[in-house]
């Protein structure tokens, strides 16, 4: 590892690993960690918040203690963080982690969070509570596809790349609309970060993705299943029993979360939750749980996969082939001796 010493000396570098969720990201992060002196920054929206492990997929304790974590546990679900926030941290920590002589590692597929390290962001207006209030009412009175189909007519851009269920995404791009007259994709423009003594540069951008997107949907679906069977709906019910959160928090929007709070909410208006279940000897039929929540990932890594096809540069492992992890040593190994 090249540290700076004065002005003259060279930027920073990192290594990246992206994919869409399920694609295998942290088996392959811990292959490079047991070859490598690596401490891993987490591009994770989700594994931000504490208390929320098994339906983030959070690495295990085991993982977190053979290599250093960062950026793991580090808001409560009520706590925003944003995409400029993670910029700002990772930055920090990629210093703090070359200066200890070892490779930054970022690994997650909270694609904004990249674009916003490697590209900037430009500022957006500020949330505005009122105008917030005005759209949750809209949306309570026509629905999320409505208040879709609106943002479609003015930033087309914009709702191209959401879900018609979207309602945090929606929401915030409507509410930029409202504020400045502006559509959110106008705000979104590459800003190129100039090179300077405090600049960073990607070594590597990897990025895991399928060449069979069968092959995804089944491991998402195995990973669903795997989080139901590990307690995932006791998490939420966790969380719920604290009484200040809500399905509007910035957390509880989190997929998998969302569904499953709304799950509960239908189940325990209508009893089921504690009558149903002693009735069955076990928890009340999660068929429709199941198949929301699988529906919404395999959306949200549909997502994934746009934003890391417009991505530059990347290098482009087929997270489904046998050798994939063998594959992403390799170029890490190779961009490593280059520096050397």
């Amino acid at each position: 590892m090249v540290s700076r010493s004065g002005p003259s000396a060279e930027p920073l570098h990192y290594v990246a690993l992206a994919g869409p969720t399920a694609a295998g990201k942290t088996a392959a992060a811990m292959a490079i960690a047991s070859a490598h002196a690596v401490e891993i920054i987490s591009v994770d929206s989700a594994l931000v918040y504490r208390g929320m492990d098994i339906g983030t997929a959070k690495p295990s304790a085991e993982e977190r203690a053979a290599v250093p974590h960062h950026l793991i546990d580090i808001r409560d679900p009520l706590q925003p963080y944003s995409a400029a926030e993670f910029a700002a941290d990772a930055r920090q920590l990629i210093n703090d982690i070359s200066s200890r002589g070892r490779l930054p590692l970022l690994v997650g597929g909270t694609m904004l969070y990249f674009k916003a390290l490697l590209q900037g962001l430009d500022a957006m207006p500020a949330a505005d509570p009122a105008i917030r209030a005005v759209l949750e009412a809209e949306a309570l009175a026509s629905g999320w596809p409505a208040l879709h189909a609106a943002l479609a007519r003015v930033d087309p851009v914009t709702a191209a790349r959401l879900a018609p269920n979207d309602s945090q995404r929606i929401q915030r791009a409507l509410e930029v609309y409202r504020v400045s007259g502006q559509p959110m994709s106008s705000f979104h423009t590459i800003k190129k970060i100039a090179d300077s003594e405090d600049s960073i540069r990607a070594t590597a951008f990897i990025s895991l993705e399928p060449h069979d997107r069968g092959w995804l949907h089944e491991r998402i679906a195995q990973r669903f299943d795997a989080m139901l069977a590990a307690g995932f709906l006791d998490e939420v019910r966790a969380l719920r029993a604290r009484g200040d959160l809500s399905a509007q928090a910035p957390a509880m929007r989190c997929v998998g979360y969302r569904q499953a709070w709304e799950w509960l909410d239908a189940h325990e208006a209508r009893g089921l939750d504690t009558q149903e279940a002693r009735a069955r000897g076990g928890l009340p039929p999660i068929r429709e749980l199941r198949d929301k929540g699988i529906f919404a990932t395999r959306q949200l890594a549909k997502r994934q996969l746009t934003w890391l096809r417009s991505m530059p540069g990347r290098r482009v492992v087929a997270c489904d082939d046998p050798a994939a992890v063998q594959q992403v040593l390799a170029l890490v190994q190779a961009f490593q001796e280059q520096r050397a």
